[in-house]
């Protein structure tokens, strides 16, 4: 069963969420505060959190950026604004994915399980095929969701790992921002998706030590797309 954390000040939206993920056999925990929140995830074990941006004693984003320092599970961001400004930051700091309120509450558990298929997909939860790659010093098992690079282990999320994944066994193929995100998000393109793909990337790029100019591994195809040659 897989446990679902939810963090947001809204006692309603809380309640609404967790019955509606409860009825779909999730474990739910819940608080409304950045101080609560901290105590639990230093203290328990999460396959997923959901945060809401605006919180009594903090913000969202403080939380999404102390999860990536020591976890990896998928954080969905909640966000009242519509100018995007809080997806791009959510984005950023690691979040995979984002919902606007008000929303409805079938589509945040859709996005739910689609984070957590893909955590299942990449963590060889759902194969018992082991699948490998090398690039250029860069080693990539997909059933252990491992990555290294000359022997150093590279902490990626899920989402991180996807995209690696699929741009190093399609080696020599340039992606389109667009392909990218239908590929990996298994969603139409919109608005924000290229911007959310760029995200990504970048934070590829950081953790493996690569650059914009000077790329070993990720090159930009400027107009076109991103290819691992």
């Amino acid at each position: 069963m897989n446990r679902i954390l939810i963090i947001d000040d809204e006692k309603e939206i809380t309640d609404l969420i967790e019955l509606f993920l409860q009825n779909e056999n999730f474990q739910v925990s819940k608080c409304y505060s950045s101080q609560d929140a901290l105590m639990l995830i230093k203290n328990e074990s999460f396959d997923l959190a959901i945060i809401d941006v605006m919180l009594p004693d903090g913000n969202g984003f403080e939380l999404c950026k102390f999860i990536r320092e020591k976890y990896t599970y998928p954080i969905i961001i909640l966000t009242s604004r519509i100018e995007g400004i809080d997806r791009v930051t959510g984005l950023s700091l690691g979040a995979d994915d984002y919902v606007t309120k008000p929303f409805l509450p079938v589509e945040l558990v859709a996005r739910v399980k689609a984070q957590l298929r893909r955590v299942q997909l990449y963590d060889g939860k759902e194969s018992n095929t082991s699948e490998t790659l090398m690039v250029t010093g860069l080693f990539l098992n997909k059933t252990s969701h491992e990555c290294n690079l000359n022997g150093k282990k590279i902490k990626l999320t899920p989402l991180e790992f996807s995209i690696l994944w699929l741009l190093c066994k399609n080696r020599g193929t340039v992606f389109s921002a667009d392909e990218l995100f239908q590929q990996i998000w298994g969603e139409k393109y919109f608005k924000n998706s290229r911007n959310t793909v760029m995200v990504q990337i970048r934070h590829i790029r950081e953790k493996l030590n690569d650059s914009v100019e000077n790329p070993k591994f990720i090159k930009t195809i400027w107009g076109v797309g991103y290819i691992i040659e």
